[in-house]
C-alpha cells in the first residue's frame, strides 16, 4: 500500500463489508458512496464516510447506526488522524465487522428513514 492508497471497509446495500485499497483522493471517495461524502466520528478511531444527500435521494437503507439512524446508500469506514483519512487496522476492521456484519432487513416504514436536518441558533447576535 502506497501514501496514496487507503485500506477501507466498504458496505453496499445488502451485502457483507469488504476490505478494499481505494486511493486516497476526494473523487476516489465520492465515486465509493456514489456523491458528496459526508464524513462523521464512530469511535474507535474509525470515520463512517457516507453519502450526504442519501436520503434526500432515496437511496436504499443499509444499516443501522446505533439505534437513532440509519446510513443509506453505500459508505466505507475508515480510519482517523485528526483531519486526515487512513487506512484503517486489522483490529479496526474485526470490531466493524461486529457492529455492520449483519444484513438488516428494513420495512421502508422506519422513521428514521425521513430525512432530517438540524438548526443550530447562536445567541447573542442581537436581535439577527
Amino acid at each position: 500500500m502506497s501514501e496514496n492508497t487507503i485500506r477501507i471497509l466498504k458496505i453496499e446495500v445488502g451485502q457483507a463489508p469488504t476490505v478494499k485499497e481505494i486511493p486516497n483522493t476526494l473523487k476516489a471517495m465520492q465515486a465509493e458512496v456514489d456523491g458528496l461524502i459526508e464524513p462523521f466520528y464512530i469511535g474507535g478511531g474509525c470515520v463512517a464516510v457516507v453519502n450526504e444527500e442519501s436520503k434526500l435521494n432515496g437511496m436504499a437503507p443499509n444499516r443501522w447506526l446505533g439505534t437513532a439512524d440509519i446510513i443509506c446508500g453505500p459508505f466505507f469506514i475508515c480510519g482517523d488522524a485528526d483531519e486526515d483519512f487512513i487506512s484503517i487496522t486489522e483490529s479496526q476492521i474485526e470490531k466493524c465487522n461486529q457492529v455492520f456484519g449483519e444484513v438488516p432487513a428494513f420495512s421502508g416504514a422506519e422513521p428514521q428513514l425521513k430525512p432530517r436536518s438540524m438548526i443550530i441558533g447562536f445567541g447573542g447576535m442581537g436581535g439577527m
